[in-house]
């Protein structure tokens, strides 16, 4: 029988980075994310074809009949599209019968100056723990008429929604990301047959050594409270003291800007117009994650549900609530009603098509084995006490340049726990003593790929606190940068490092918190006591 043989084309491995860091270089420079995007995804589409004028124009064709189509084609790809769209629908109409203006003035009685407004922004991120999604479109679309109130600014309010969102759903106990992470571990500790321990155990016993994400929450609720800002974040909060919350020169992601979505003239005030709507959501969210778990144990239960039906039940039947208490009391008629849903979902397209970009460009890099590259140039020959830190390193790279902490988990968990495991052996530290090193290897694989997220401009997470605080994306990016890359490096110094020299949490925990503190107090100031220096940037 003959046999066919045909050429393999080989790519150089820096290539399969180039794509990703062209389109973030390009967002930060031309400070316009979409043709970035579109960019990046057109360098990739064009690398695995080959770059000749044909490959370049086939690139280009691919790149949006093959991995936009894809990205759209993903059935949870639509079920967040769906969710995110039915909650501006959901904030258009409660906004629109007044309730979301009662419960800005019911803040706004106990929020009195910029300090407590942020306190009360970060309380509600930390209330709404079990999905991040959730968290960041609720917490946004329901702060922001209060943050501009109290003029704080856009920046301001889409880093608390950011930094209240990933960190906290990554280390709560029962959450939507539990099931993933706690799965991610299971299989990975499946190739180690000396380890027998359940990997929900193993994931608690991780959680002290989750650095980032504790920093990052300790450290909005030290900016909250101390009123101090340092770098682009100071001159931001600067230009809202004097009355400009957003840049006036800034491209908005239009959240729920633009589309007369203010209270209707002479309607009452009712706070359960908002109120109802808001915890029917959350009620059905909790609901959903159960129904659709399984298992003896709660955490089992919540771990193993389908999160994103439960969300689209949520969103559905919280839009749905919202709409009937509006005609039922008269406050909306039925037209009005559906135009206030569409005002809602009209105002979430524009982030819509980043999002959808986003994952395009994201479907390009696995294309192009970006992370197994990474993985390659960044995990040879490793003591065993810099393997946490490695890990860290690896997983923000990655995350960074791909723009998702799931993928980021779910590329690299598999090949972390047994590396980390490979290099203790050879150590000779396979035993409960050096546990810790294992433990902090996973937690840094989460923590990393949190960190990388948050400092990514094609994030979809990023994306959507941007799209939720109607904040200018890239100056969310440039404003939060310094604050991730300062928490980032508290937390490999003074947590990750140490830890792998088997330094106790119970140290490092509050030795990092007091330096981060130190920091704020030594370069922060307070924005409002000096003159205004203009937009930020």
């Amino acid at each position: 029988m003959p046999t066919v043989s045909q050429p393999l084309r080989v790519l150089p491995g820096w290539l399969s980075v180039t794509p990703p860091l062209i389109a973030i270089l390009m967002a930060l420079l031309l400070r316009n994310v979409i043709p970035a995007l579109l960019v990046g995804i057109w360098l990739g589409a064009a690398a695995l074809r080959s770059f000749t004028p044909q490959g370049i124009f086939t690139g280009l064709l691919d790149s949006f009949q093959v991995f936009v189509v894809g990205a759209l084609a993903d059935a949870d790809h639509a079920a967040i599209i769906l969710f995110s769209m039915m909650i501006g629908g959901m904030v258009g109409i409660i906004t629109r019968n007044g309730g979301m203006a009662r419960i800005v003035e019911m803040f706004v009685s106990r929020a009195k100056t910029a300090v407590s407004g942020q306190v009360s922004v970060w309380l509600m991120g930390l209330m709404i723990f079990f999905d991040d999604y959730s968290n960041t479109l609720v917490v946004g679309n329901t702060a922001r008429p209060l943050t501009d109130r109290l003029s704080i600014s856009r920046e301001k309010l889409a880093y608390i929604v950011d930094s209240t969102a990933a960190p906290v759903v990554c280390i709560a106990l029962i959450t939507t990301w539990i099931g993933y992470e706690v799965g991610l571990i299971g299989t990975a500790l499946e190739q180690i047959p000396a380890i027998d321990a359940p990997a929900y155990t193993v994931f608690l016993n991780s959680i002290p050594y989750s650095f980032y994400p504790i920093f990052a929450i300790v450290f909005v609720l030290a900016v909250a409270v101390s009123g101090r800002d340092f770098g682009p974040m100071y001159r931001a909060e600067q230009r809202a003291r004097a009355g400009e919350v957003a840049p006036l020169s800034s491209e908005e992601l239009p959240a729920m800007q633009g589309d007369n979505l203010e209270a209707k003239p002479d309607v009452p005030f009712r706070a359960w117009n908002a109120f109802v709507p808001l915890l029917v959501m959350i009620a059905t969210l909790l609901i959903g994650l159960y129904a659709t778990g399984s298992g003896d144990e709660l955490m089992d239960i919540i771990g193993s549900a389908d999160s994103y039906k439960a969300m689209l039940w949520a969103s559905l039947l919280g839009a749905l609530t919202a709409a009937v208490m509006s005609v039922a009391q008269r406050i909306l008629t039925a037209e009005e009603t559906v135009d206030a849903w569409y005002g809602g979902v009209r105002a979430m397209l524009f982030a819509m098509i980043v999002l959808v970009l986003a994952w395009a460009l994201s479907s390009v890099t696995e294309a192009l084995h970006t992370a197994d590259y990474l993985v390659s140039i960044l995990a040879d020959s490793l003591p065993a006490p810099l393997v946490p830190a490695t890990v860290f390193l690896l997983s923000a790279v990655t995350a960074f340049t791909t723009g998702t902490s799931w993928g980021t988990m779910g590329i690299l968990m598999p090949l972390v726990v047994p590396l980390t495991w490979a290099v203790m052996g050879v150590s000779g530290m396979q035993d409960p003593e050096h546990m810790h090193l294992l433990y902090s290897a996973i937690a840094c694989n989460l923590a990393g790929a949190v960190w990388g997220d948050h400092c990514s401009p094609i994030s979809d997470t990023t994306v959507l606190s941007s799209m939720a605080s109607s904040c200018d994306h890239i100056e969310h990016i440039r404003t939060q940068m310094p604050y991730a890359l300062l928490v980032g490096g508290v937390a490999m110094a003074a947590g990750t490092i140490p830890g792998g020299y088997g330094v106790s949490p119970l140290i490092s925990l509050p030795i990092g918190v007091l330096l981060l503190i130190g920091v704020l107090r030594y370069f922060g100031r307070v924005a409002g006591q000096e003159p205004a220096t203009g937009a930020s940037g």
